[in-house]
């Protein structure tokens, strides 16, 4: 798989930690060290559990281009996940990215390919931590070892909702181990790992932290798991999402805006750090939202179609003006604004450091947790009138300065709220298929905009690369 090293972590030399504002430089994988020869002391292994959220974060596609060497992490996630809904599209039908939307991507697709690989650097990175934990010191082992099975699960989660059955690696293997690498396990399978991985993270994890995993972090992205199973376990869910709640650790920022542009606020559970202006430690999606004035290097991703305009219009609130603008034809998200921007100027001024964002990618905030919370309830009926339900319900309603009351919430009600609320966050697409409705609502979207969907489309292809790789073992999805 590309750049994943099976027997090596990649480490730097020194590795800054600041208690007080939770930012750290962490491990950039320009550095490999044998790990027998690496992991001497609880220092070495805490670099290596740095190293795991490193390579969710990625390599900036504008300091680093080569894609062959050099992994993205989640910022190419709206690729895979917005553009591939009723939500946005490339502004250009120009190149790979632009496949996604059209819903044309093949198994060459190197932003695929590319996303496939870094989870499953995530995954391998997570594998040698827990391998060498006992070099760490006793008290910190546990602490660790959730961490890494926490990154583990995330990372499977993603992959089994966009590739379906995945190969699952859950020890350290070489890269002649072919069974292991490419055999391709049932998505229930998956799952049973992803859950177990979860409980025991939110078992041992305490909420000191929000770029790191936390307890409410394992049991927010546990109880999405839950819901997202072929058989939901709603009780479950429920129960995590009101131990979330009843926890009293988070909240709703009352200005939309904060949440966004007041990093580690009080509705942030989890969040990918970035720094701005370092070249080492910044990214570059934000950069690529804009399309009227290009900021970014290409001609604009994640432009806004007009079907969700609408329901901006309609159910967007105080929301829509911190969400998206309409410059001339183009509309453009807004929510991650590089540092410095000024899009009331005439062309509008995305700062000095557009193509090196420091934005941070949000993987869960506690408006999410709250409409989970009535998913959960709602467990799958037409509609509910339960009062927990419309209470966390109408908390993001009233955030957003919707003026009505609600004495009933129907599917559709909770599927366009999550969608005005989260949108440009990455959850449509896996919104759609929990739903049960991504096979009717894409085949619309793609007859009114002239698209050619099916249902096999709901799964990526297994990148060739990786096929060619397994010699044949690791198989493809129907239809690719």
């Amino acid at each position: 798989m590309k750049h994943i090293k099976y027997l090596i972590v990649a480490v730097t030399v020194s590795v800054f930690v600041s208690c007080d504002t939770e930012e750290f430089l962490n491990p950039l994988p320009d550095t490999a060290v044998a790990v027998d020869g690496f992991f001497q002391s609880d220092a070495d292994v805490l670099s290596g559990v740095y190293g795991i959220y490193d390579a969710l974060q990625g390599v900036n596609s504008n300091t680093q281009s080569n894609i062959g060497d050099y992994n993205r992490g989640v910022q190419f996630e709206h690729l895979l996940t917005e553009h591939r809904t009723d939500n946005t599209r490339n502004a250009t039908l120009e190149g790979s990215k632009a496949d996604f939307h059209r819903y044309v991507v093949n198994a060459n697709n190197v932003e695929s390919e590319d996303y496939y690989a870094s989870m499953y650097e995530v995954i391998f990175r997570a594998n040698n931590i827990l391998d060498f934990i006992d070099v760490a010191d006793e008290s910190n082992q546990a602490k660790y070892a959730a961490e890494a099975k926490f990154l583990r699960a995330y990372a499977y989660f993603k992959l089994v909702r966009m590739f379906g059955d995945v190969p699952l690696v859950t020890t350290v293997v070489g890269p002649t181990d072919n069974e292991a690498l490419f055999t391709r396990i049932p998505e229930a399978q998956v799952y049973e790992q992803i859950i177990a991985d979860l409980q025991e993270a939110a078992s041992v994890l305490d909420n000191s932290s929000k770029s790191r995993a936390s307890k409410a972090a394992a049991q927010g992205i546990l109880a999405k798991a839950y819901l997202s199973l072929a058989s939901p376990n709603y009780a479950a869910a429920q129960q995590l999402c009101e131990s979330i709640v009843n926890s009293g650790a988070f909240s709703l920022e009352s200005d939309f805006h904060d949440v966004f542009y007041s990093e580690l606020n009080n509705e942030i559970i989890f969040a990918i750090q970035y720094e701005t202006g370092n070249s080492a430690e910044s990214q570059s999606f934000s950069s690529e939202f804009t399309s009227s004035t290009r900021a970014g290097s290409e001609d604009g991703q994640n432009i806004v179609n007009e079907n969700l305009v609408l329901d901006f219009a309609a159910y967007g609130g105080d929301r829509t003006a911190e969400s998206y603008i309409t410059f001339g034809t183009s509309n453009e998200v807004i929510k991650f604004l590089p540092e410095g921007s000024d899009i009331t100027t005439t062309p509008p001024s995305y700062g000095p450091s557009a193509r090196d964002a420091g934005n941070d990618y949000i993987a869960l905030r506690y408006a999410d947790v709250l409409l989970m919370h009535v998913e959960a309830i709602m467990a799958g009926s037409a509609s509910t009138t339960n009062a927990a339900a419309l209470a966390s319900f109408q908390a993001v309603r009233d955030r957003a300065g919707l003026p009505a009351t609600v004495s009933t919430i129907t599917k559709e009600d909770l599927l366009v709220e999550r969608r005005v609320e989260l949108a440009f966050e990455n959850q449509r697409w896996f919104d759609l298929l929990r739903f049960g409705v991504a096979e009717a609502v894409l085949s619309a979207h793609s007859a009114e905009m002239g698209y050619v969907f099916d249902a096999r489309k709901l799964l990526l292809p297994i990148p060739a690369r990786e096929i060619n790789i397994s010699g044949g073992l690791l198989t493809q999805n129907p239809g690719y």
